[in-house]
């Protein structure tokens, strides 16, 4: 005769699973804490050491938002020593600035950029990184190489872009003039750009956990192991992309053919998505939901993956994560609201408009997010 389950062990079981569950998202951000100090103090590392293991048991029991504001705390800290580091950076510049005229034209210059873009520095001050936000709120980090002979030589300029522009430079020229180009340039890449996220948002790219935003090409899944390379015109990212298909020859030969055929019916204005099937003349495979739901995990400060229904919210009430790390190897998910009330909790943060510009939680990497998607 079989006996009826226990229903207290299935409440156990159920609970300790919790648990387990609580416990492992507690060493994950024990482990994010660890990642963060990595260039902190001992002090800084010992005292989140002692944070997530003295006081284990006690962590496990508490709520999320009680983990958000231990968070907050620790972070706080470690971003105030970060800010001690960037005044005593420049303290060190401005004692070499006195040695040589190298180094007093490029701190005279650096000021004049602002030290809050300043995201690195070499110690010689021949290598200078600057982030620049463009006008949709994406972060850039442009990275600059100076030579001694510096401004009679042009810097040398590099940044995740699919192209460099052609620098204007005199011996007058200054960085200041550098990071305005830089900032045009970003400007005539933004329709390029729409038309990227276009693509990756309505098609199943092949690895599509972090497609760049430097290459001009996507490689598209079109079904029946069959593959198309699309090469985007940077310059004019609306037009008839260049194409090549990988597969069996039986089925490229004909979806060549097909492409052929109907080249001419390519229209500028219409979506890429129905350009793309138009021409093809079939369905093509759409995003699979663990595709569409990269950017829709949890927050990384709030821990859920929708923001609460309460009139609190406001419109953004309900909605998924909104934001992703810039850093291709962290990439960190967040609700913008969550991370603007983040950065506004760091006596570091600075705000230019509209703009708040601070670091990201995870990996300490410079962010920057609009205030307008707080609350009403």
């Amino acid at each position: 005769m079989l006996s009826r389950p226990n229903r207290n062990t299935k409440q156990n079981t159920t609970a300790k699973g919790a648990k387990e569950a609580k416990q492992k998202r507690l060493r994950h951000n024990y482990e994010r804490c660890l990642s963060a100090v990595h260039h902190n103090s001992a002090f800084v590392r010992n005292v989140c050491y002692s944070i997530f293991t003295i006081s284990g048991e006690l962590l496990v029991k508490m709520s999320d938002r009680i983990w958000g504001l231990i968070l907050c705390t620790v972070f706080s800290l470690l971003f105030s020593i970060k800010n001690v580091e960037e005044v005593n950076e420049q303290a060190r510049c401005r004692e070499l600035a006195k040695s040589s005229s190298f180094y007093n034209t490029v701190y005279s210059e650096i000021e004049e950029v602002g030290w809050e873009h300043l995201v690195r520095l070499g110690g010689d001050l021949t290598f200078i990184s600057f982030r620049v936000v463009d006008k949709k709120g994406t972060v850039h980090v442009m990275e600059i190489q100076l030579d001694k002979a510096y401004p009679r030589v042009p810097p040398m300029v590099s940044a995740g872009v699919p192209y460099i522009f052609n620098l204007e430079w005199s011996v007058n020229s200054r960085l200041k003039n550098l990071v305005q180009q830089f900032e045009e340039h970003l400007q005539k890449l933004q329709e390029f750009w729409s038309t990227l996220d276009e693509i990756d948002k309505s098609l199943q790219i092949v690895d599509s956990k972090q497609p760049s935003r430097a290459m001009s090409c996507r490689q598209i899944l079109v079904g029946n192991g069959c593959f198309i390379i699309l090469s985007i015109n940077i310059n004019d990212p609306r037009s008839l992309p260049e194409c090549r298909f990988m597969g069996s020859d039986s089925t490229v030969n004909s979806l060549r053919k097909t492409w052929k055929k109907n080249m001419g019916r390519w229209m500028r204005d219409k979506p890429f998505l129905e350009n793309l099937e138009c021409l093809l003349k079939t369905q093509l495979p759409r995003p699979t939901d663990e595709e569409k739901n990269n950017h829709l995990v949890e927050c990384g400060i709030c821990y859920a993956q929708y923001l609460p229904i309460v009139d609190e919210v406001g419109p953004k009430s309900g909605t998924a994560t909104d934001y992703a790390c810039e850093n291709t190897s962290c990439t960190k998910a967040f609700h913008s609201m969550c991370l603007v009330d983040w950065l506004r909790s760091l006596t570091t943060t600075r705000q230019s408009f509209n703009v708040l510009f601070g670091h990201c939680p995870y990996c300490s990497e410079p962010i920057a997010v609009k205030t307008n998607t707080t609350k009403n």
